[in-house]
């Protein structure tokens, strides 16, 4: 579904990655882990189009994509959560999930995914009147997810979900991860917390550096000794 090869991208006038080749296929969840500064958030905004590579190519679905606008990657089925998740603090909950369907206004389904969006996360069907700046770091988001999810999308790319969320809300972020998958998505995770997203995870890469310095199963990176003990501290 998603090919990316030999990508080089700067931020900020540094190289950030160099030569960077994966894949996903489609109805896998693809982990990308590393420390921080490895080049895990420029490599997925390289995908989602706000970072442009210097070299290499990203195809989706067959077709080239690195050069297209951001918004027409999203039309073509690439959904991005940032790692800030950028939402519209001021707006509602309800608000905020109708501006990621934005391209079905109009529609009488526009409102379709809401069925996924609230089995995943009941606790946003309470909230919709509440302004997006007045819910906790966990379910903000939760509806970051919720509305990259009313895009449709056929891939969904997270970067760093489980950043400034209690853990009890991180296992919910990532238990709603699989749940995604099992709904017929692909999903690219960026994620600092090796260990867990190992554990929902098909398939991983590991950048270090802003190269690729490992790749393989998902489980089988999770007990190689050198990853134990230099990413997860066994």
């Amino acid at each position: 579904m998603l090919s990316v090869r030999e990508a080089t991208t700067a931020y900020q006038g540094l190289v950030a990655i160099s030569d960077v080749t994966i894949d996903v296929a489609k109805g896998e969840i693809v982990a990308v882990c590393g420390s921080n500064g490895a080049g895990k958030s420029t490599l997925i905004k390289t995908i989602a189009g706000a970072e442009r590579p210097r070299s290499g190519t990203v195809t989706f679905d067959g077709e080239q994509i690195n050069g297209v606008p951001q918004h027409l990657i999203t039309a073509r089925g690439i959904a991005y959560v940032p790692e800030n998740r950028r939402l519209f603090p001021r707006l509602s909950v309800e608000d905020n999930l109708r501006l990621g369907s934005y391209m079905y206004r109009g529609k009488p389904d526009r409102d379709e995914p809401l069925k996924l969006v609230f089995d995943l996360f009941p606790r946003l069907s309470e909230r919709l009147e509440q302004r997006a700046e007045t819910l906790s770091g966990g379910e903000q988001q939760m509806l970051a997810i919720s509305r990259a999810l009313m895009t449709r999308p056929r891939l969904l790319m997270l970067d760093e979900p489980s950043q400034g969320i209690m853990p009890k809300l991180v296992d919910e972020i990532f238990q709603a991860v699989i749940k995604i998958r099992d709904a017929g998505m692909t999903v690219l995770i960026v994620e600092q917390r090796m260990a867990e997203v190992l554990e929902i995870a098909d398939r991983a890469y590991i950048l270090q550096t802003g190269r690729v310095q490992m790749q393989g199963k998902a489980s089988e990176i999770a007990t190689n000794p050198d990853v134990r003990k230099a990413y997860l501290g066994l």
